[in-house]
This record gives structure tokens, sequence and C-alpha cells, in this order.
């Protein structure tokens, strides 16, 4: 029996994809649905930053829209952009635990205009990094056209990082794309709309039985796999503008792995039982609260997809979790170490974690 009814036999649980960064950074992205929006942050802050300070020439805020935490823009009683705070409308958590508030602005050709960095409880003076160097990236958005990248599925691969203040720069980066493409679909700038719902939808068969061997739940897409070898990461990051890059590339044998990556939906009853075996699976079980979804993330050879961030802050740099314009991190809290795979024939795997996230963000898991 198929593991998602209606109409397809199998599709894919989990979509992967490395994102290079400068500096020899690489960030994996497991495609998934984000948080929906928060309370409204807007209004506190429209108080306290002058729109000036947001916009070159601008002189003074609209009236909030009713149904949606945005407000115009002015320049002499004219729009000329839209303003939000990041955080009401995606997860912004970093290191401290707590939000990282942006306040963003953007034309009605959904490109970025204005950034602010308004609030925050990031450590960054503590490991010496001053709060400019944080502001001196971010406003490299300015000019940002999220027309185009929502438009593509909302992938961005361009991103710096500063060395010692990697997570927080990627929630900044990743909360300011996001929300700027959940704001430009509802304003419907630049073409750009919320997608509607008319089309079958695919549903997950919890009562399918998965295959009980390794090869055949690769093969049939209940577990997914990526490869990169050291060839493709150094010529990834050789095609770079950034000179440091090539100051850093790999010296192993082009054709090593660099990494052998796999990930499954063991929130799945049969494919949690065959992967995990029926004592770990039970933990699991009790471990996941009512609606709540988990991966179970694998991978071999050189690079680890966990890190060793998440033990200084709690907070995992290298994983995250994006469905469209919707995104969340994880926190040590929600990831279990794993110590073996249980299927038939699997691979002798360096690194096994499941990762748990919450019933409310809104993941899908028969959708990209």
């Amino acid at each position: 029996m198929p593991l998602i009814a209606r109409p397809l036999p199998f599709r894919s649980l989990t979509v992967l994809r490395l994102v290079l960064i400068p500096l020899a950074v690489v960030t994996l992205v497991l495609f998934a649905r984000g948080v929906e929006a928060q309370t409204p942050h807007l209004t506190r802050y429209m108080a306290e930053f002058p729109a000036a300070e947001l916009v070159e020439g601008a002189t003074d805020y609209g009236e909030v829209h009713s149904d949606l935490p945005v407000a115009p823009v002015l320049r002499d009683g004219m729009r000329i952009g839209w303003a939000f705070i990041t955080s009401d409308f995606v997860g912004t958590t970093g290191y401290s635990g707590k939000p990282i508030h942006t306040m963003v602005a953007v034309d009605d050709n959904a490109r970025i205009i204005g950034l602010s960095l308004v609030e925050h409880s990031e450590p960054i003076a503590l490991i010496g990094i001053p709060e400019r160097r944080i502001t001196e990236l971010m406003v490299q958005r300015i000019g940002f056209n999220l027309a185009e990248v929502g438009a593509e599925g909302g992938t961005v691969d361009d991103l710096n990082i500063i060395s010692g203040a990697t997570v927080t720069i990627m929630v900044i980066d990743d909360s300011i794309i996001r929300s700027g493409i959940r704001v430009a679909r509802s304003l419907g700038l630049e073409g750009l709309a919320l997608a509607e719902d008319t089309g079958p939808r695919f549903e997950l068969n919890l009562e399918a039985d998965a295959a009980d061997d390794w090869f055949t739940q690769v093969g049939d897409g209940t577990v997914r796999r990526m490869t990169l070898d050291v060839g493709q990461l150094n010529e990834a990051f050789a095609a770079m503008e950034d000179e440091r890059t090539a100051r850093r590339a790999l010296t192993e044998p082009p054709e090593e792995t660099f990494i052998d990556l796999y990930a499954s939906l063991v929130s799945h009853p049969s494919i949690g039982r065959m992967l995990l075996g029926d004592a770990e699976h039970a933990n699991l079980e009790a471990w996941l609260k009512e609606g709540e979804q988990a991966i179970l993330v694998m991978g071999r050879c050189m690079y680890s997809f966990k890190g060793s961030g998440y033990v200084r802050g709690g907070l995992f740099d290298r994983i995250a979790l994006i469905q469209g314009d919707l995104s969340t991190r994880f926190r040590d809290r929600d990831h279990h170490r794993i110590g073996d795979v249980l299927a038939d024939g699997a691979p002798d795997l360096e690194e096994i974690g499941v990762f748990r996230f919450a019933a409310d963000i809104g993941f899908d898991p028969t959708e990209p």
C-alpha cells in the first residue's frame, strides 16, 4: 500500500538541498513549512523608530492594516513602500532563545528598500563582535528582489557569514527573506499572490507498510539521499566572487565524498519502526506530542550535518526546515541522538539524529 494515497503511489517525503556559503560554511536545508504569524510587534516599533531611519527620504508611517501587520511608508503623504517586523510573520529565535526583531520596508516592486535591526538579545558583544558588523551585512539586502526569489521557490544562496555569529546572521537573513516573501504575496506585489488551494491534495497514508530493507526504502523515496564530493564543493566555492574562498579549498582528492546524507519521515509509524526498531520507535512515540512530526537525518564521511554550535548555544546552525516561504530552526531540545539504523542492509552511518517539530508550524509531508 502506498505511503501517500491519492493519486500517486509514492512521492518524496523530504527534499534535501545544500546551500554553499563563503568561509566554508555549509547549510543543510530540509524543505518544510514554518511558523504562522505571531503577535504583532509593528505598532510598538513604529513609535520607537522613525520612518526616516528605516527608508532614506521617508517622512512618516501610515496606519497599520486591520488584517495584516504592515503599514505604509510615506514621503510627504505619498506611499513609497510597506513596513513590517520579521517576527510578526516568521520564527526569528536565535542563540538567546528570544526573537530577533528586524524592521523591513519593501516597495511595490517587491524590492527591499529599508532594513533596521530594532531589538535582539543575541550575545554577539560577549564574543567580541560589534553590532555594526551585523548591520553592515544586513544592509547588503537593500535592493534585493523578493519577487524573483519568491517565483523560484524561495531559495537564496548568496549569504555572507561573520565567524562567531553564524546562527545570528542566518536567522536574521532567513527571516528577512521569508517574511518579505509572505508580505509581498499578501499584498500582491509585483505579481506575487497567495497560492489558491484548488487542485487535488495528497494525503499521508499512516496505515501503509514501509519496506523492511534499506535499498528498497532508498529506491522508493521512503529514505531520501544526497551525496556531495570534494570536487563539487570546491567548484561551487571557486565560482563565488569572494576571493577568500580560494584560500579555503579542500585538499582531499576531488572524488572523495564530502557528505553522504539521508533523511526520512520517522513520525510515520511503519517508517519509524523499520528504521529505528521497535524499542527506539516506542521512545520516539513517547517523545512526540500530539500532532508533532519527526525526521530522521543520517550522515557519514567528512562533513557533520550537526556541527558543534548547538552544544554551545543550543541552536543547530547547519540544519533547518523550510517549506516555501515558511521556515523554522531546531534547538537541542528538539534533537534526539540515535545509535544505529536497524533496517536490513543499512550502511554504517557516523551521525544519526531525530529532529522533531511542533504541530502548529504547518509542516505538510506531502509537499516539497
